[in-house]
């Protein structure tokens, strides 16, 4: 449940990228109506930037609904689609919206890399030493190997989002990422196995 939740404002964006891709005129209307013209420029991104909007907006009231709180890796991840969302509506600039996955990863990875020295805590520890349990040195193999991927998923993004056409680059960041991501998760589990099992 909690990836569906996580996913929920990219999946909007692909649907919302590819109705305006297929429906330009429609679209364009809809952009019009809330006060963004766009002139020749195509609507895709730029209705798709403004539903990621909405829709973390919406993750933001449920969670605050439900929960009586609200992540703090939601709050960034509605900081940075607001700021570069907004950037992106404000000078109909569809380069500036695909900067936000990059800087969200780099930024996690900042967090992670940092962590230890800054705060003496290991973040990937905090979030998963209630489920398993492990030797203090595959922690710290683990935390640094998240920050890696992070930082390479964030020069991938980069290189998708430039070296291709702003239609390759969404379906990258909808399909081609998370499947990093499971992949990633998968190996990560395989690796740790060895010594999970070893734990008393």
């Amino acid at each position: 449940m909690k990836l569906l939740f996580d996913l929920f404002p990219v999946a909007l964006f692909f649907i919302a990228y590819q109705f305006g891709e297929s429906h330009p005129l429609l679209a364009t209307t809809l952009l019009n109506d809330i006060g963004i013209n766009l002139g020749a420029a195509k609507p895709g991104v730029f209705l798709a930037t403004v539903v990621a909007i909405m829709a973390t907006c919406l993750q933001i009231a449920w969670s605050w609904l439900k929960h009586r709180k609200v992540d703090g890796m939601l709050w960034l991840s509605f900081g940075l689609i607001t700021v570069f969302g907004g950037a992106t509506l404000l000078l109909h600039n569809e380069n500036i919206i695909k900067w936000k996955p990059t800087v969200l990863y780099w930024l996690f990875a900042l967090a992670l890399g940092l962590g230890p020295v800054l705060f003496e805590r290991n973040f990937i520890r905090m979030m998963m030493e209630k489920q398993i349990t492990l030797p203090d040195p595959v922690w710290v193999r683990l935390n640094l190997g998240w920050a890696a991927f992070f930082t390479a998923l964030g020069a991938t993004n980069l290189f998708v989002a430039f070296s291709y056409s702003t239609d390759t680059w969404v379906k990258f960041k909808m399909f081609g990422t998370l499947g990093l991501m499971l992949a990633f998760i998968l190996m990560q589990g395989v690796y740790l196995s060895r010594h999970i099992k070893d734990t008393p």
